[in-house]
């Protein structure tokens, strides 16, 4: 379980820095055809009171400590906070459901947690595929992803970001992106179908990025689990041998007086003077 824990933070690991030159390709995309276009269908609401939806990722799988737990207080706490009215959630785990549920949060969606590196993509497909339909009935206009980020090998902390709306900050921020090369791009027949593309892609990115940090965090929190457990085994083994030790000693202490018991009672007899 402990070698198990550390390749699959490898793979997870590697999979998140691998996605470095693709988000890249994607910012580069986004920054063309934000210059030839003001517009983006994920911008703004005009809703006075705009749903507020969530996808939180969690785990299904044991010796994770309060892996679940911690997430789901920070994701309950910063959706109270925030001014919407509650939208569509999203549970990543059959655990995180049933704290989402326990904590009140609107029939939060049951999603399976991905086994492997592969399994993120057809998770993340599923999870936009829900957002568009969402959307389009009106049950989310601001979207917020929760997880929990790997700071070191065995720590993790909750984090969240605010994946929807791409509102006009966002767009400024990438239309500002500067081009790698003197020429500037041109985005052939129209930038709307390419910048609708690309929108996709940067959700994309962003939640698969999210998955695989989790992944990666809950699994740093079970090796670091069986890391504290292999520790208190030593712990407890270690005062077992001692109590062992010890209590053989006291018997063969033991012994030993009572052969010298025995022996100086039988020296002592022997010279006594004999009565005849």
């Amino acid at each position: 379980m402990k070698a198990l824990a550390a390749s699959s933070i490898g793979q997870y690991e590697r999979a998140i820095e691998s996605l470095a030159d693709y988000y890249r390709t994607v910012e580069l995309g986004l920054s063309a055809c934000l210059r030839s276009t003001a517009s983006v269908s994920y911008g703004e609401s005009k809703m006075p009171a705009q749903p507020v939806g969530a996808v939180i990722f969690g785990s299904d799988q044991g010796l994770v400590g309060r892996f679940n737990e911690v997430l789901a207080e920070f994701a309950v706490r910063t959706l109270a906070a925030l001014p919407g009215r509650a939208g569509k959630i999203w549970a990543v785990g059959e655990r995180m459901h049933a704290l989402a549920t326990d904590a009140g949060l609107s029939a939060p969606s049951l999603l399976p947690v991905p086994g492997s590196v592969e399994g993120i993509t057809t998770l993340v497909g599923r999870i936009l595929i829900d957002i568009q339909a969402a959307r389009e009935r009106g049950d989310v206009a601001e979207l917020h992803i929760f997880y929990n980020h790997p700071v070191s090998s065995t720590v993790y902390e909750p984090v969240g970001e605010r994946l929807l709306p791409l509102d006009r900050l966002w767009q400024a921020k990438f239309a500002a992106v500067a081009w790698p090369t003197v020429n500037l791009p041109e985005v052939i027949e129209g930038a709307a179908p390419a910048l609708e593309a690309f929108v996709r892609e940067y959700l994309f990115v962003l939640l698969f990025r999210a998955c695989a940090q989790s992944l990666a965090s809950e699994n740093a929190s079970r090796l670091a689990a069986m890391q504290r457990a292999e520790k208190n085994i030593e712990q407890i083994l270690g005062e077992l041998r001692r109590t062992f030790h010890r209590v053989r000693q006291e018997s063969i202490d033991e012994e030993l007086f009572d052969v010298i018991a025995g022996f100086e009672s039988l020296s002592r007899r022997q010279s006594l003077p004999r009565q005849e």
